[in-house]
């Protein structure tokens, strides 16, 4: 059986650069057998937005999926910087996600499963979690998406 950290690089993807944590706030915090993630975003070095705008308006639902994809690689490159490994993964257990959306635009669950999808890519069954997909009227910097993420560890 393949480890996380196997699956990931048959998806020949390679993780950006972690997010630094900040004077009074972390980005990974565990707690337990949990690890709790602060809020992600498709960001790249200097928290530069990789992606901007909102959907319904600028972007498309699938250009919407890619900035979760997206999002969802900077997640784990933080949980990956944190642990060491992604190797002790067993679950992503919850995801909210934060949808900037246009007036009028109802379906941010269809944003969030770019997100979900890498998931289970990379953890398999593991990767199946409960979730809630929000539409917000603004989000830092214009970015797409933000989600917040609960891992079990082994």
């Amino acid at each position: 059986m393949a480890t996380n950290e196997q699956r990931l690089a048959a998806l020949g993807v390679t993780l950006p650069p972690p997010f630094r944590d900040e004077a009074n706030r972390v980005r990974a915090l565990r707690s337990g057998i949990h690890v709790y993630m602060s809020g992600h975003g498709p960001l790249g070095e200097g928290n530069v937005p990789l992606v901007v705008g909102k959907l319904g308006r600028e972007l498309s639902i699938e250009q919407g999926r890619e900035a979760a994809r997206i999002t969802g690689l900077c997640c784990l490159s933080t949980l990956r910087h944190y642990l060491g490994t992604l190797d002790p993964v067993v679950r992503c257990v919850r995801v909210m996600g934060f949808i900037n959306c246009a007036p009028g635009f109802n379906r941010p669950s269809e944003v969030l499963h770019g997100f979900s999808d890498l998931m289970v890519d990379v953890f398999g069954e593991g990767g199946r979690h409960c979730r809630s997909a929000i539409g917000v009227a603004e989000l830092y910097s214009d970015i797409p998406i933000e989600v917040e993420a609960l891992f079990e560890l082994g």
